[in-house]
């Protein structure tokens, strides 16, 4: 995607996490642009590929925090840390309001969308937990596959409205209380108690 493509969907993003997916036509979206319609089928056909490549852009985002830090010799907990407030100060905008509009008006783009995203995270995750067994900060008897499983049904759960409504419950407190559950589950006691100190110096849970 070019420099001018990112910078439509970005604002698109806001627009949808404000008015909803299904509110905002293409008209509105010129408007608030100001990009003649023609400019914009030219990089987006139609309203659902808009929303593809909206999608495809969350993924991107995602997945460079990953490609931006170099994790090798590094404490898993670290890893873990730094990974979550990155996801914290990208996606504390993620709506479970606009989750379930992409659900339900566009299904098809959208599980394919999560289907590519677990994929992704399920591989770090098990790596991650593989990489803190051997570091000596997991409990040793931990089963890898499982809880890269769970971790990932947590975060779906996270965009679940009718268990998570928008107006009482924020991302950022949603995700915060989930990934210290899940470390807490996970660490051993030096590990728990490494978590403790290095949450304090990478002030974990504050994005602002």
């Amino acid at each position: 995607m070019d420099k001018m493509q990112v910078n439509i969907l970005e604002r698109v993003r806001e627009l949808f996490y404000k008015y909803g997916v299904r509110s905002v036509s293409m008209d509105d979206l010129c408007r608030d642009i100001n990009i003649s319609k023609k400019k914009l089928y030219q990089f987006f056909p139609s309203k659902n590929e808009l929303v593809e490549k909206l999608l495809e852009l969350e993924r991107q985002n995602f997945e460079i925090i990953f490609d931006t830090n170099n994790f090798d010799g590094v404490n898993a907990i670290d890893i873990l840390l730094i990974v979550s407030k990155e996801l914290g100060g990208r996606f504390r905008d993620v709506s479970p309001s606009m989750t379930f509009d992409l659900k339900k008006y566009y299904p098809d783009v959208y599980h394919a969308h999560v289907n590519e995203r677990i994929e992704f995270i399920f591989g770090k995750i098990k790596i991650n937990l593989d990489k803190g067994i051997k570091q000596g900060v997991y409990r040793d008897d931990l089963s890898t596959e499982l809880l890269a499983r769970l971790y990932i049904r947590r975060l779906i759960d996270l965009h679940n409205p009718e268990f998570f409504p928008a107006d009482k419950f924020s991302f950022q407190t949603l995700f915060d209380v989930m990934f210290d559950n899940f470390i807490r589950g996970i660490a051993n006691e030096s590990g728990i108690s490494y978590y403790e100190q290095q949450k304090q110096k990478l002030n974990f849970g504050n994005y602002n």
